[in-house]
């Protein structure tokens, strides 16, 4: 009855949320805006911060640009920024171009737009080619605009960036030198409300020994520097580390370091805030508390070392006194820099009950203890549980989540937009003010991939429906420094009210990127669009070729193997509602990579790609971009070749087996010479990286451990079980390729042989102990990788392409 009673108390909410949304939200959002603005730095601070970005960007031009702040009245009550010709009233050396903008962060993106469109000018991330700048003239021979000028209005507010588990994947082992460069990034790309959880394990430390819970007990609460961001989510504890003091402090340092430069740029950070997660030992200390432990996320053999977090239920006192001594905090370590906090509940972990009143009472909760440390508090929350659980969150129990807080007080990113949309299924959540977001990549992969169209329109679709609730686009991608294009249209659709001509902006792109038209990368980029960056499958991309992430089974399966059905259907089969997408279903039993396109369309393009070569040799980005496809379409081939090796298996054909197998380790050498030819696909980078945060040996042996668990094995095994998440963090780099993948599927090939030349079953058991114990050690290794590039990479790629398909 209680739960009936419920269900119409959430339907009766949401009918009076729906009759006075129209009025509402632009009411609530308005008074959030102007509460923000409250908070930004002064203009000439602002001012200072975007010249800051020039000089960086284009020190040769530091006086050719003027920027002003302006009020919001200057742009219709809008964000915008204005671009004009300054005129003179003398020559000499002065400002040619005048950029207005109601922010510093608008002012960026203005010099960004006039450098695109005016000048040819392209930046990307410095591991993605970097800037193309050579095409911009000379100072005092800059191009004029129409004598009106340009303005641009943002036609939502909001251009959100990052998602929780980047910090983990990408910015993990940055110093404040990697993140200044980043911030420039998002200046220019029109970046307003950014993700900043760096260093809030040191804020943790300080308010639970508060509450007496000692350094060994946070130890076993925090996770090690690559994995935080799972133990912060409560899906793990403990795994990598533990957290040395260097680290928490050198990390706070950091923390203040980006939200200074943040506020400067008049960006609004988002802060983190209490979901719940606490150390076992607050179960000791407090006995009386409502604490329950959850359930398993990904262990082999549900290990409580890792695994079964606890979580403080919303109803006790605790949990508000907690949520609120943390906002605090942070207010006193920062300063009241902004009143937007993430906060993710059960992310892939589902609640103890679906009745939604416990749901309710754990959102109000939520953000009680959030507007207790912050009375104008808003939370912001990944919509991402709504898909990855979409059996559990159904009607019910999104409303009572979604209304348990005032309205205003929620803001939903809507996580997985350009592939599943949650908005067109529940009445844009319900009411509730949303971000249409781009997911994108999963565990910082490195493939080529995208769904362009999907990005061209999809914001616009989202904004202009009847009632919308959209209040801002975002980028929410697991891991950064891949696929420029797509993140580059995302970004421009926080500044377009339209929908883009894909094709002809992807004309201008190529020229942008490269410096100069080229014929041929022309129509390579029109077969790209068509292909790789076409992906309408519906299909989540979690690079699944066989190189990166081999598969762990049994070929001989279905032909009289011991192996048990159970453990190979553990292994082969999607776990469609969750990102761990294995292997893509087909009606054969062997697994399939992931592909949506022809290869040999791509084959054409790259061969285009090639043909252009002697145009544009000297273009680090024209370098990266024929890197990454070549890569891309061996590492296809390798998949054609794994699954010939597999039939030739099954046939009992010992020569087939063995000449397929050897051809696919081939092209796993091939490709690690290729990589090891661009800075940018180098092992060795990461590793460096981890060790140079390091200030003692303990701590460099800690780092470089974690560094390499995570884009191998990344969680835990057992002696002949390797681990769920084996692979998720899978990267195409040089070093990674020789070392690692290349003896794993030598090792494999081998038992693979060994079973067919004995004529008995192959040894699936046996295979996985040499394998892990490999891996293990390799865990563990200290080897130094290179950081430098060596060789041709335009010279390798046209003999990988003779060798290969001439």
């Amino acid at each position: 009855m209680s739960t009936l009673k419920t269900l119409i108390f959430t339907t009766t909410l949401l009918i009076l949320t729906l009759s006075s949304v129209a009025l509402s939200r632009p009411e609530a959002i308005d008074s959030l805006l102007k509460r923000l603005d409250s908070k930004r730095a002064s203009s000439s601070d602002q001012e200072s911060a975007a010249k800051a970005v020039l000089k960086r960007l284009l020190p040769s031009h530091i006086h050719s640009f003027l920027f002003k702040i302006v009020s919001k009245d200057v742009c219709g009550g809008h964000s915008c920024f204005l671009i004009n010709n300054y005129y003179k009233e003398s020559s000499g050396n002065g400002p040619e171009i005048s950029i207005k903008g109601t922010t510093a962060v608008e002012i960026a993106s203005g010099l960004h737009w006039y450098l695109k469109y005016w000048c040819g000018a392209h930046v990307s991330w410095d591991k993605t080619g970097g800037v193309q700048i050579a095409s911009i003239p000379k100072p005092g021979s800059l191009p004029h605009v129409k004598d009106k000028g340009v303005m641009i209005q943002r036609p939502v507010p909001w251009n959100y960036y990052q998602n929780v588990v980047t910090s983990s994947y990408s910015y993990v082992w940055w110093n404040w030198e990697r993140w200044e460069k980043e911030l420039d990034w998002m200046a220019l790309q029109g970046i307003n409300l950014p993700l900043a959880f760096t260093g809030q394990e040191a804020i943790w430390q300080k308010v639970f020994m508060n509450l007496n819970i000692t350094t060994e007990d946070l130890n076993d609460f925090f996770g090690g520097p690559a994995f935080l961001a799972w133990a912060r989510m409560g899906n793990l504890h403990g795994w990598g580390g533990p957290l040395s003091q260097n680290w928490l402090d050198q990390q706070l340092c950091l923390q203040k370091q980006i939200l200074s430069r943040m506020l400067e740029l008049g960006m609004t950070p988002v802060l983190p805030s209490f979901s719940g997660n606490v150390p076992a030992a607050l179960k000791k200390i407090f006995p009386s508390a409502n604490i329950t432990r959850l359930g398993d996320w990904n262990t082999v053999d549900k290990n409580p070392r890792w695994c079964c977090t606890y979580l403080l239920n919303p109803s006790d006192p605790l949990f508000v006194e907690i949520g609120e001594a943390f906002i605090r905090q942070q207010v006193k370590e920062y300063g009241d820099v902004t009143d937007i906090y993430n906060c993710d509940t059960f992310n892939e972990n589902s609640p103890p009950t679906s009745d939604p009143a416990y749901i309710s009472s754990l959102g109000a909760a939520v953000y009680k203890a959030m507007s207790r440390g912050d009375k104008d508090a808003v939370w912001l929350m990944q919509g991402w549980l709504f898909y990855s659980d979409s059996a559990f969150w159904k009607p019910p129990q999104m409303q009572a989540l979604l209304h348990s807080v005032p309205f205003g007080k929620m803001i939903v990113l809507d996580l997985f937009a350009e592939a599943k949309p949650i908005w067109k299924n529940s009445s844009q959540f319900y009411g509730t003010p949303y971000v249409w977001c781009l997911l994108h990549n999963f565990g910082g992969n490195i493939e080529m991939y995208g769904i362009l169209d999907a990005i061209s329109s999809g914001p616009v679709d989202a904004r202009i429906i009847e009632n919308s609730t959209m209040v801002g686009v975002g980028m929410c991608m697991e891991g950064i420094e891949h696929n420029p294009v797509v993140y580059e249209l995302m970004s421009e659709m926080a500044f377009r009210s339209g929908k883009p001509q894909v094709l002809e902006w992807l004309k201008t792109y190529s020229r942008r990127r490269y410096g100069k038209a080229v014929r041929q990368v022309v129509a390579a980029w029109d077969i790209l669009y068509h292909t790789i960056y076409n992906c309408t499958d519906g299909i989540a991309d979690h690079n699944t070729d066989f190189i990166v992430k081999f598969p762990d089974w049994d070929p001989s399966l279905h032909s009289g193997s011991n192996i048990s059905e159970q453990d190979n259907m553990r292994i082969l089969l999607t776990s469609s509602g969750t990102r761990r997408f294995l292997f893509q279903e087909t009606s054969s039993d062997f697994p399939e990579a992931h592909l949506w396109y022809s290869t040999q369309e791509v084959i054409q393009a790259l061969w285009l790609f090639l043909d252009a070569g002697n145009d544009l040799a000297g273009s680090p980005t024209y370098r990266y971009d024929l890197v990454d496809l070549t890569r891309q379409v061996l590492s296809k081939l390798a998949n054609q070749v794994y699954r010939d090796a597999m039939i030739a298996f099954r046939r009992k054909d010992a020569r087939a087996l063995n000449l397929h197998g050897q051809k696919f380790l081939q092209i796993i050498k091939d490709i690690d010479v290729l990589l090891a030819s661009d800075d940018n696909f180098l092992l060795g980078t990461w590793l460096e990286s981890a060790k140079k945060l390091a200030v003692d040996p303990n701590d460099m042996k800690l780092y470089e451990w974690n560094a390499r668990t995570q884009v191998t094995m990344w969680y835990d095994t057992t002696k002949t079980n390797q681990s769920q998440l084996h692979d998720y963090a899978n990267k195409f780099w040089s070093g990674l390729l020789e070392d690692y993948y290349l003896p794993r599927a030598s090792t494999y090939f081998g038992h693979l042989m060994k079973s067919l030349e004995e004529n008995k079953n192959f040894k699936l058991t046996e295979w996985r102990k040499e394998w892990i114990a490999f891996s293990n050690k390799w865990q563990a290794d200290t080897k130094i990788y290179p950081v430098k590039a060596k060789g041709d990479a335009l010279a390798i790629a046209k003999a990988l392409y003779r060798k290969y398909f001439g």
